[in-house]
């Protein structure tokens, strides 16, 4: 291997772990402080630390059986941690365009300890505060942890008058960092690199 790709290789894992550390860390706060559904403003309105838990996807939404869901993220992690493997040795793909796949390893992996390992950890957190209990004394099964969520920004809720959106929230999902690392991966890959995805 190349130095400058043993190098790169270096940085990515790096940031792979550095993202899925803060990731966890910011949920492991929030769920041995609040209470489920307990909000603390950041910025007046528009910023709250809001603590929900959900079994689906991104953003909460609930599409596919929990098994099935977690198994995905498993299949598709390994899946894309192997082309990033492989991306690493090519040099003809962007640094960025490498980070934004690192990133969005590092998204899914955060969101899938909270699957496997979350329900088995952690004692429930509605209307108490979640505490670390032995193995196998949690709320839920191995696979069936719920992802901790907490980031809302209801940035401002659309004049009513509008048809379809009036009087709606403009962004209402309650998200995580992992899920941040994601999407905004996502978006930077559309926008700046998508010669090298399509």
């Amino acid at each position: 291997m190349a130095k400058s790709t043993k190098k790169r290789s270096v940085v990515i894992l790096s940031l792979i772990l550095l993202a899925i550390v803060i990731d966890q860390v910011i949920k492991i706060v929030v769920k041995t402080n609040m209470q489920l559904g307990e909000s603390i403003p950041v910025f007046g309105d528009w910023f709250k630390i809001l603590f929900v838990e959900n079994n689906g996807m991104a953003f909460g939404m609930e599409i596919f059986n929990k098994y099935f869901l977690t198994t995905f993220r498993v299949v598709a992690v390994a899946f894309l941690g192997y082309l990033l493997y492989r991306l690493l040795k090519n040099d003809k793909y962007p640094f960025g365009f490498l980070i934004c796949m690192a990133l969005v390893i590092a998204g899914a992996a955060g969101n899938i300890i909270d699957c496997l390992f979350y329900g088995e950890i952690f004692s429930g957190s509605y209307r108490t505060v979640a505490e670390f209990v032995p193995w196998g004394e949690g709320y839920s099964e191995f696979m069936l942890g719920r992802v901790v969520d907490m980031f809302y920004l209801p940035l401002f809720v659309w004049p009513d008058w509008l048809p379809l959106v009036g009087g709606s929230i403009f962004f209402a999902p309650v998200f995580n960092f992992a899920d941040a690392c994601i999407s905004c991966s996502v978006v930077a890959m559309l926008i700046f690199y998508r010669k090298y995805i399509l």
